[in-house]
């Protein structure tokens, strides 16, 4: 009759380690696609930005190619990307 009890003490903390490592595997999983769903955003957000600067520059290339306002078209150029990034920090 002791090795029954034995052996229902020994399942009963085994089953109770397993739920215990499970909750532990779950808040984890749970935290790591947290993460990534932020990482997700960020390069998101980057590959906007980096669009946004690529069409930026076209244009001050188009207008140093055309030979107008070579230094104002520069000056625009940071202007609009300080612009931009004063309306991302709202």
């Amino acid at each position: 009759m002791t090795e029954f009890i034995k052996m229902d003490i020994f399942f009963f903390v085994t089953t109770l380690a397993v739920v215990f490592l499970t909750g532990i595997v779950v808040f984890i999983l749970w935290r790591v696609a947290r993460i990534l769903r932020y990482v997700e955003h960020i390069s998101k957000q980057i590959a906007l930005e980096s669009d946004a600067i690529r069409h930026d520059l076209a244009g001050v290339h188009s207008d140093i190619q055309k030979g107008k306002g070579r230094l104002q078209s520069v000056f625009n150029f940071f202007g609009t990307r300080m612009k931009r990034a004063s309306h991302n920090k709202k």
